[in-house]
């Protein structure tokens, strides 16, 4: 008796997306103290209770894009290293790996001056995500022009 060989399995989609995936808001930025609501953010904050939830992709990259905006303008966190830190702090996140992930998808220094620009912060929003999320590109790169935009602007 001979038997067929079974056909591959496709992979398997993960059961459930990641939770900055499911929020719109694939930076996962967390929710501090009460400011005014963030553009696109979802009137219904019920479904997490730590972290932001937006309407759309589109705006919870753009908020990313606007924190990231803020701590190079405000704070002069104009290199990886310190935007990293200040975003992904130590007390949270293995912040070398994450420097050093965010530093390699650049190709950049850890330590060198990043222009403020959308083609800066697309890619520095796509490691982001990335690095967040556990996954490749989950969106199409042309969403994060248009939130890099919308953030610089």
């Amino acid at each position: 008796m001979t038997t067929q060989p079974r056909p591959p399995r496709a992979p398997t989609a993960p059961k459930r997306l990641p939770r900055g995936l499911r929020n719109n808001n694939p930076g996962n930025i967390r929710r501090i103290g009460k400011p005014p609501p963030w553009q696109g953010q979802s009137l219904d904050q019920s479904g997490d209770a730590e972290f932001l939830v937006f309407d759309a992709p589109v705006w919870g990259l753009r908020a990313l894009g606007r924190v990231l905006r803020t701590y190079y303008r405000k704070y002069g966190d104009v290199t990886v290293r310190r935007m990293i830190a200040r975003y992904a702090p130590p007390t949270e996140n293995d912040t070398g790996a994450y420097v050093s992930a965010v530093s390699q998808f650049l190709g950049v220094d850890a330590d060198a001056t990043l222009r403020c620009d959308a083609e800066t912060w697309v890619k520095l929003m796509r490691v982001i995500v990335r690095h967040e999320n556990g996954l490749g590109d989950y969106y199409p790169v042309a969403l994060y022009w248009d939130a890099a935009n919308r953030a610089l602007s």
